[in-house]
C-alpha cells in the first residue's frame, strides 16, 4: 500500500478540502483493514476508519473497490456508509464488473436500490457483465423489478447470452419469466428457446428429420434456420 495517502500512514487530511479530494480519489492498493470491515459488516469499524482518513475509493490492482466487495457480500449497511462518504458508484473492475452487477449476484435488493438512488447506471459497461441479465439468470426477481423500475432494457440482447427473458427461461426462473413478460418482454425469446430445445431433441446431425414433422412449411423452415 502507499503509505503517503491520506490516513494510510496514520495521519489525517489537513482540512475539509483535503478530505473531500482524498475521499473521492481512487487509489491503487493491496487489501487492508479497510476492505475487511466492508466485507464483514463491521459498521462501527468502517465509520472509525473513514473518520481517521482511510480512502473509501481505494482499489486493488484489478480495480476492485470497497463498494464492489460490500455489494458482492450483500451488506446494505456498509454500502450505505461508503456511498455517504463518496464511494464511486460506477467503478469498473478489470473484468467489467460494476457494483450494480455485484449486487445482482448477491441478491441484495436493498443494495440495488441504494445504488440506483445514488446514480448507478442501468446499462452495463460491457455485455460481459449485464446486471439485468445476471439477476434474471439467477432468479432474483426483486432485483429485476428494481432494474425495470429504473429503466432497465428488458429486451437487451447479448450475442452470447440472449435477452433477460431468454436467460430466465433457460434457467427455469419462473418468477423472473413472469415479471419480464408482465413488463413487456418480447415472447420471441420464448420462441427461440422452444426451437433450440426441439433441435436438441433431434440431435446435431438429425435436423433433417424436422422436415418429416407434420407442421406448416413455414414453421419447419423456421426450425431449420434458427
Amino acid at each position: 500500500m502507499d503509505g503517503k495517502q491520506g490516513g494510510m500512514d496514520g495521519s489525517k487530511p489537513t482540512g475539509p478540502r483535503d478530505w473531500e479530494q482524498a475521499s473521492f480519489k481512487p487509489t491503487v492498493s493491496d487489501w487492508s483493514p479497510m476492505p475487511e470491515t466492508a466485507i464483514y459488516r463491521h459498521q462501527l469499524s468502517l465509520r472509525t476508519l473513514i473518520t481517521q482518513g482511510w480512502l473509501v475509493n481505494i482499489i486493488t490492482a484489478d480495480h476492485v473497490s470497497l463498494l464492489h466487495e460490500a455489494c458482492l457480500r450483500g451488506h446494505p449497511s456498509c454500502v450505505k456508509i461508503l456511498l455517504k462518504h463518496g464511494a464511486q458508484v460506477i467503478g469498473v473492475t478489470t473484468n467489467w464488473h460494476i457494483p450494480l452487477f455485484n449486487v445482482c449476484v448477491s441478491h441484495s435488493w436493498d443494495c440495488v436500490n441504494l445504488l440506483l438512488q445514488h446514480g448507478a447506471s442501468i446499462q452495463p459497461e460491457s455485455d460481459l457483465a449485464s446486471p439485468i441479465h445476471e439477476a434474471s439468470r439467477r432468479g432474483h426477481v426483486e432485483c429485476v423489478d428494481s432494474l425495470i423500475a429504473y429503466g432497465g432494457n428488458i429486451d437487451h440482447k447479448i450475442s452470447h447470452l440472449g435477452t433477460p427473458l431468454y436467460l430466465a427461461c433457460e434457467n427455469q426462473q419462473i418468477a423472473c419469466v413472469k415479471k419480464l413478460l408482465e413488463s413487456g418482454g418480447s415472447p420471441s425469446s420464448l420462441m427461440q428457446l422452444c426451437c433450440l430445445r426441439i433441435q436438441k431433441c433431434f440431435g446435431i446431425q438429425q435436423h433433417h428429420k424436422i422436415t418429416k414433422l407434420v407442421l406448416p412449411e413455414v414453421l419447419k423452415w423456421f426450425l431449420l434456420h434458427l
